[in-house]
């Protein structure tokens, strides 16, 4: 990171729309696919049902997948 880049907050939680953005337009389908295998990255269910991943999980899993390859 440099001087200028902006400071990335690992707390922000992003919702499945966003997570898709991040992974580079995956689909929906795939995403929940990942989930009923249990290899997406960490999700968790708000009270009204829709889910949500926190920034510095889903960084934590990529960095976990790069490091398996």
């Amino acid at each position: 990171m440099t001087a200028n880049s902006p400071k990335i907050n690992r707390d922000e939680l992003l919702n499945v729309r966003q997570v898709l953005e991040e992974l580079g337009g995956l689909s929906k389908h795939t995403f929940y696919e990942w989930r009923e295998r249990r290899v997406a990255p960490p999700c968790f269910r708000l009270p009204n049902g829709q889910l949500r991943v926190r920034r510095g999980d889903l960084l934590d899993w990529l960095e976990a997948l790069r490091d398996a390859a």
